[in-house]
């Protein structure tokens, strides 16, 4: 016989939370393309500072990689985009890029201090000068640029931009030496 209490056990609202809603599943980041061409200076600049993602959002971190290079030193795009800003940001200058093709919301990489060379809404090709590194009393031991990325509010770390063949050191190889008399 039903009783009254049993009659509407299998109402909706009659069951607990946790089983009338099913968890929805945690977003998905977009991966990062390797779609750089270049690095932003130099052909294999040295990482002062690397990539230390913070814990939360306000947290300690360095949300971007230092790379060395001397003051004067062109600042590259590497990829193609459209330029978001260029100007002073607290006294430095900074260069914010759009990339062109990155899914949604785009990757922004961000360069800094850097004396820009383009304006906001200028189209840039991969490899294409933005700017000259900017002398700057930093963290950094020498002058460095101070290369970011993200996706909406989420930064990222901009060594992923870069395919292997462009991010690893080439192996050393011995070439035959002509002329020389075997021992």
């Amino acid at each position: 016989m039903d009783r009254p209490q049993d009659r509407h056990r299998d109402r909706p609202q009659d069951r607990p939370r946790a089983q009338t809603r099913a968890a929805a599943p945690a977003p998905v980041p977009e991966p990062v393309p390797a779609i750089a061409r270049s690095w932003p200076v130099g052909t294999r600049p040295a990482v002062v500072r690397g990539w230390e993602p913070p814990a939360t959002p306000y947290a300690r971190g360095h949300r971007g990689v230092d790379l060395s290079a001397p003051a004067g030193t062109p600042v590259r795009a590497v990829a193609a985009g459209r330029v978001l800003f260029a100007g002073q940001v607290a006294g430095r200058g900074v260069v914010s890029l759009e990339l062109t093709g990155t899914g949604t919301p785009p990757l922004r990489t961000t360069y800094e201090p850097v004396t820009p060379s383009v304006t906001e809404g200028d189209e840039i090709t991969a490899a294409q000068p933005i700017g000259t590194l900017s002398p700057t009393t930093s963290h950094c031991p020498t002058a460095c640029l101070h290369w970011g990325l993200r996706r909406d509010e989420t930064y990222l770390n901009p060594l992923s931009l870069l395919p292997a063949w462009l991010n690893r050191r080439a192996a050393s190889r011995l070439l035959p030496v002509l002329g020389v008399p075997l021992p």
